[in-house]
C-alpha cells in the first residue's frame, strides 16, 4: 500500500513539472535536501536550499519551455524511513528558441517519511548540452550560464 501512495505521488510530481509548477516538488522536500542534476551545464550542479531550487526550476522552464516527461517505469524499494525511487523517462520541451527536442534520463530519489532527502536527476548529458549549445549560438546566453548551486 505505501509503495502505491509513493508511486501515485511521483506521477503527480512529474505532472506538476509539466505544467509548469514546480511548488508540489518544493513541498516534497524535507528540510534538509539535497537537489543535484547531473553534468556540468547551466542546469548541472547540487542545491540544498529552496531558494536555489527555486531559481533552479525556473532556469528549467526558460531554457525548455513546454517540458514534458514520459514516464517509462517507477521502481519504489525499502520502507518509509528508507525509500529509494527510481523513475525512467522520456521528455520533451519546445526549447527557448522553439526547436523540439528530447532527450532521456533516470531521477534517483531517497524519501524519509514521504519527504525527499535527496534527487538526482540523471539525463542524457550529451544530449541536453547540444540542446544548449544550440539555445546559447541562437543568443540564449542562460544555455551557458554558471550552475545554480549553494
Amino acid at each position: 500500500m505505501y509503495h502505491a501512495l509513493v508511486h501515485h505521488r511521483i506521477v503527480a510530481l512529474f505532472e506538476a513539472v509539466g505544467r509548469g509548477d514546480a511548488q508540489p516538488v518544493l513541498d516534497a522536500f524535507a528540510p534538509r535536501f539535497a537537489h543535484a542534476f547531473l553534468g556540468r551545464s547551466a542546469l548541472g550542479g547540487t542545491r540544498h536550499s529552496l531558494a536555489a531550487t527555486r531559481d533552479w526550476y525556473a532556469r528549467l522552464y526558460r531554457l525548455l519551455p513546454g517540458i514534458k516527461f514520459d514516464l517509462k517505469a517507477i521502481e519504489i524499494a525499502g520502507p518509509p524511513w528508507n525509500t529509494l525511487v527510481l523513475v525512467d523517462w522520456r521528455e520533451s520541451n519546445h526549447g527557448a528558441d522553439g526547436v523540439t527536442t528530447e532527450n532521456f534520463g533516470r531521477h534517483v530519489a531517497r524519501l524519509r517519511w514521504g519527504k525527499m532527502v535527496e534527487l538526482t536527476i540523471c539525463p542524457d548529458t550529451a544530449g541536453l548540452q547540444a540542446t544548449l549549445d544550440r539555445l546559447a549560438t541562437a543568443g540564449f546566453t542562460e544555455a551557458h550560464a554558471t550552475p545554480i548551486e549553494d
